[in-house]
């Protein structure tokens, strides 16, 4: 898998290094690896699938998402940037290093006492997973667990999420 993702500097500004996964993806036998790895994570020590919905972040956790939620046999849930969904939506702004942003996630997508596995590519600095975590709430969810390829250790998410158990496949 650390092979068939590469390293991309100055993406998509100079000093940042970007973790480009479209090499895995293209890899059938990796990424039929990978989305089995993160379906674990919705699944109790038996194997019994724990979780009634998938859901994942605008736009390579959809990537990962969707085939995890196949996979265990459940919903999948975007959660997408504001403005992009036509329906009655929850929103949950957040911080970033340079400004703000906002997720947003359908009121009905989720169901009070649905149990949401959150899947993602990457865990940076945790904001777009605490406020997926939000939104969840907000629908009457509550959050299994926080499904990653990737950690980014030296940025700190696992801070941002909290206590919310973190299955990452690779930390960096």
């Amino acid at each position: 898998m650390r092979q068939l993702i590469r390293d991309v500097p100055d993406f998509p500004e100079p000093g940042v290094v970007f973790k480009d996964i479209t090499p895995l993806l293209a890899d059938h036998a990796a990424f039929t690896e990978v989305v089995s790895a993160l379906a674990d994570a919705g699944r109790d020590a038996d194997g019994t699938v724990v979780v009634d919905k998938v859901a994942g972040m605008e736009a390579r956790g959809f990537i990962l998402a969707a085939p995890v939620a196949l996979a265990l046999g459940t919903g999948f849930v975007p959660v997408r940037k504001a403005g992009k969904l036509p329906g009655a939506t929850h929103a949950v702004s957040y911080a970033l290093e340079y400004g703000e942003a906002t997720l947003e996630v359908h009121r009905d997508s989720i169901d009070p006492g649905d149990r949401v596995l959150l899947v993602d590519d990457v865990l940076a600095t945790g904001g777009t997973a605490d406020a997926t975590r939000r939104l969840v709430e907000l629908c009457g969810g509550t959050v299994h667990a926080f499904a990653v390829l990737m950690e980014l250790s030296f940025l700190s998410g696992r801070d941002a999420i909290d206590g919310l158990p973190l299955h990452s496949l690779q930390t960096v």
